[in-house]
């Protein structure tokens, strides 16, 4: 017979091996063989039965971490049942039966080894369920994980945080985060025996700050794999993570964070769980913490005399009428300005930042930093290839404070929040509501950005900066006027850049501005033209990497399609270039394009007889 499944309650499926316990009893007293090995036999049988009546008062009285108990009362039951079957062929039958069953000291042997094991699996399980009692986490080896020691550890550890008092609590959740950083394996482990649930509901322990960080330090761990994260998903863990992130200790904040970062980047379900249970506002709300307070707002204007990328005008212009009248009703520009942040950002009350608002303040500037680049990190996850996450990031004014740090700031905090807005730039590239909404021509926020992101690309002297802000860029293309030709200039001065990289990500963003999707691709590749281009595209015709040349070679396509009378292009014998590259294997899709430029140039070079150049060196 096998063991009562799963899905019955817990007293069910201790039900069951008493009674085959109490069947044991039975066939005991009714054998005429081996009646030695069957007293024997039921000695093991009766200190089970007295150990399994105790788990039932034990369940009956406390909720217990059932992942064990069910596992092992399972082994045991199944122990029984060999047990049962055994003692029953000692009963007089008749002498046909006697003959084909036989039953040897051997099998009792066996039997006994059985119960042995059982006797041991119990005897470790009353002790993990005892240590409630203040006798601290057991890590004895149960015979049913002999086999795999991490097991019975595991299940040690998460019975200490289900049942345990506070302190077992903390210690067995570092131990598992001890064991979770070690490998995936242990990690897997980990979430099948149940440890996320106790692990959550150990984090929103309000009452101590050390569970929390323990808590939280554990589940980062455990969120780097999609299947793990729907785990922590699935049991309700959102709406966990973001009340912490909301209303904690800094320290629990940054470890929120983190954990809203890593199972944002592995789940797009939690990715959109997040959004729903409003967890960017909090995020928008600690990477702005202090942001704004050191800048001098009198006529809206920076220390240095720029204009103010928080400009307080603009802000009340931005937010109307209502917002600037009753600021104007006192006070000094820098009361305004705090009290703006103080309304704005902290308009959840005190459950949305006000609770430790004195504590960050005072905290150390190294734990402050490690908290902003936590939450920038977080803002980066939620908008990656999330259109509606990127426009709520936009609708709490996280653009400006984006674009702030990313004036002020160095290392990986401005390398996160460029990230951000790389992403947020990409989702308004493929929607046109978002990009009407946050990327308007006179919008602050807008404006703000693309500063930076200028400012970078011109006076950044590194890759991993640039790029991305060249990307971004590349995805406003379709957001700049005619007029705005500050913003191709330095995307051309790039294609010379000695990083190949670096000048083949400017190639991809100028060909947005020259692609018949931008409305304004005639004046767009004029411009580019006129900036002298060409020389530095038919150069990086010349590279090795097959990807930076289709690039290379679509913008050009693009340049001699809307500006074919340049004579910059005759000059520098573009019509030959692309009839090289007509010759060689290209794409379907670029080839198409590479025939259109050479039939429209001809229209302006036709005549010529020399050989055409190649572009492959």
């Amino acid at each position: 017979m096998s063991s009562a499944p799963e899905g019955k309650r817990l007293e069910e499926e201790l039900s069951y091996p008493i009674l085959i316990a109490e069947r044991i009893r039975l066939a005991v007293d009714e054998t005429d063989s081996f009646k030695p090995e069957c007293s024997d036999v039921w000695k093991q049988v009766e200190r089970l039965l007295q150990m399994l009546r105790t788990v039932v008062r034990f369940a009956a009285t406390t909720p217990l971490y059932e992942r064990p108990v069910r596992r092992v009362t399972a082994e045991t039951a199944k122990n029984l049942e060999r047990a049962l079957t055994l003692v029953r062929k000692c009963k007089r039958r008749s002498i046909l039966h006697r003959v084909v069953t036989i039953v040897s000291a051997a099998d009792f042997r066996k039997v006994l080894s059985y119960l042995d094991a059982s006797v041991g699996d119990m005897k470790w399980l009353l002790s993990m369920i005892d240590g409630e009692s203040g006798s601290g986490i057991n890590l004895a080896l149960p015979p049913i994980a002999s086999n795999d020691p991490i097991l019975s550890w595991v299940w040690s550890f998460i019975g200490s945080i289900q049942m345990g008092q506070l302190n077992d609590k903390i210690e067995g959740t570092n131990e598992l985060a001890s064991l979770a950083q070690d490998n995936d394996r242990n990690k897997k482990i980990i979430v099948e025996e149940g440890g996320v649930s106790p692990l959550l509901k150990l984090l929103k322990e309000a009452t101590s700050p050390t569970a929390q960080i323990a808590s939280a330090t554990c589940l980062c761990y455990l969120a780097n794999d999609l299947d793990r994260v729907r785990v922590i998903v699935n049991e309700v863990g959102v709406p966990a993570v973001v009340q912490v992130l909301a209303d904690s200790p800094i320290r629990v904040q940054t470890l929120a964070a983190n954990l809203v970062a890593r199972m944002a980047r592995h789940d797009p379900v939690a990715q959109e769980d997040f959004a729903r249970e409003n967890a960017i506002r909090p995020l928008v709300t600690l990477l702005s913490f202090d942001t704004f307070m050191d800048e001098q707002l009198g006529n809206g204007q920076l220390s240095n005399g720029r204009q103010s990328i928080h400009s307080i005008f603009q802000i009340n212009k931005e937010l109307g009428k209502k917002s600037t009248d009753r600021s104007s009703t006192g006070g000094s520009s820098r009361q305004f300005a705090n009290s703006y942040s103080n309304s704005y950002y902290y308009t959840e009350g005190s459950s949305r930042g006000g609770n430790y608002r004195k504590e960050r303040e005072n905290e150390d500037p190294a734990v402050k930093l490690q908290l902003k680049v936590s939450c920038a990190e977080a803002l980066w996850m939620l908008a990656a290839g999330s259109v509606s996450n990127s426009r709520k990031i936009t609708e709490t004014k996280g653009m400006l404070c984006l674009a702030k740090i990313i004036e002020k700031e160095q290392g990986e905090l401005q390398q996160n929040c460029l990230m951000t807005i790389m992403e947020i730039t990409a989702a308004a590239e493929l929607n046109a509501d978002l990009r009407r909404a946050a990327f308007k021509t006179n919008s602050p926020p807008a404006k703000a950005v693309v500063e930076q992101l200028l400012r970078i690309i011109k006076e950044v002297d590194s890759p991993s900066m640039q790029i991305p802000a060249i990307k971004s860029i590349g995805s406003l293309a379709r957001t700049f006027p005619a007029r705005e030709t500050r913003v191709i200039e330095p995307l051309v001065a790039q294609l010379s850049n000695k990083n190949t990289n670096v000048a083949d990500e400017a190639a991809v963003a100028l060909t947005k501005f020259a692609s018949p999707d931008n409305f304004l691709y005639v004046e767009h590749s004029k411009k580019i033209i006129e900036l002298d281009a060409v020389p530095a595209v038919m150069k990086l015709l010349r590279s090795n990497e097959v990807n930076q040349m289709h690039h290379a070679l679509t913008l050009l396509c693009y340049l001699a399609l809307h500006a074919g009378s340049s004579e910059s292009l005759e000059q520098a014998r573009v019509l030959l270039a692309l009839e090289g590259a007509d010759r060689t294997t290209l794409p379907q899709h670029i080839r198409d394009l590479v025939s259109k430029a050479i039939v429209h140039l001809n229209l302006y070079h036709a005549g010529r007889n020399s050989q055409p150049l190649s572009y492959i060196p």
